[in-house]
């Protein structure tokens, strides 16, 4: 965990600006340690973010998270479906492939998933392959012309977003542009897909954390993390939505490239 409030603030604002842009935010929260020597935040820090950026989606999103509830239970009830309860099933539908394998593979990816080297990999891989989905097509579709198996291609490729340097969103993004999707509409579902995932880690590493006898002190400094990184991600999903039909992905691929490039270039210097 962070020493100070600096190291705190810097590192809940990096994830709050690169958890819902396609930039790999684990990426960015390591880059702290190798470039200034920080000791490393730990994977309950990176939940705590995350959870306050799950914060900002909810509060962003409430009213259409409501309707899909609501449609959702009725569906259950009555058995009959419409528009919205259908991607209600197809949100829960889309979120059971990481779910299932997060579950099983928790340890694995504490373990081994914050290697450098891993991370430079990954960011220029799925960079390159968010560019190649991302081409201006006015055929292109809206949310609610996903089907359970097109949702399903998305579920499975946020499996890839275990491996850090993937970025959930770039994935989910990517997925939902090789599938036919708009970008607006790719960028939605990838948002709202983020919701029951990030929920389910928040709670299970809370409950660990919980478990372990952590201090006051460091709850503290958990929430102040998360609630900072909650402003700070609303900001981003915000202008990201506004602006991206407009100025596509391509200043994102550039980025993930630079980012891959220069963590690559300090894993082999140092």
């Amino acid at each position: 965990m962070p020493s100070d409030i600096l190291q705190t603030s810097f590192l809940a604002i990096v994830q709050g600006i690169t958890e819902y842009l396609p930039i790999s935010s684990s990426g960015h929260l390591i880059l702290p340690r190798v470039l200034f020597g920080w000791e490393d935040p730990g994977l309950i820090f990176d939940v705590a973010v995350h959870v306050g950026s799950l914060l900002a989606v909810v509060f962003y999103f409430w009213r259409q998270i409501v309707v899909l509830a609501f449609a959702w239970f009725r569906s259950v009830g009555t058995r009959q479906q419409n528009e919205d309860s259908r991607l209600a099933w197809l949100i829960i539908l889309a979120t059971l492939p990481a779910g299932v394998t997060g579950f099983l593979f928790d340890d694995a990816v504490e373990q081994y998933g914050r290697s450098v080297l891993l991370i430079a990999i990954t960011s220029v891989i799925f960079g390159a392959l968010l560019w190649l989905a991302d081409r201006p097509d006015k055929s292109r579709s809206g949310i609610a012309t996903l089907t359970w198996k097109t949702a399903l291609v998305i579920g499975v490729a946020q499996v890839f977003a275990l491996i850090p340097g993937t970025s959930r969103s770039g994935v989910t993004m990517t997925a939902g542009l090789f599938i036919g999707l708009s970008r607006r509409a790719a960028s939605q579902f990838s948002f709202l897909l983020a919701i029951p995932i990030i929920a389910a880690s928040g709670l299970l590493k809370g409950v660990e954390f919980y478990q372990a006898g952590g201090t006051p002190s460091e709850w503290i400094v958990l929430l102040y993390a998360g609630l900072l990184a909650a402003v700070v991600s609303w900001l981003c999903i915000h202008y990201f939505l506004q602006l991206i039909e407009r100025i596509g992905f391509l200043p994102f691929v550039i980025y993930r490239i630079l980012l891959g490039g220069v963590l690559l270039t300090i894993y082999l210097v140092r």
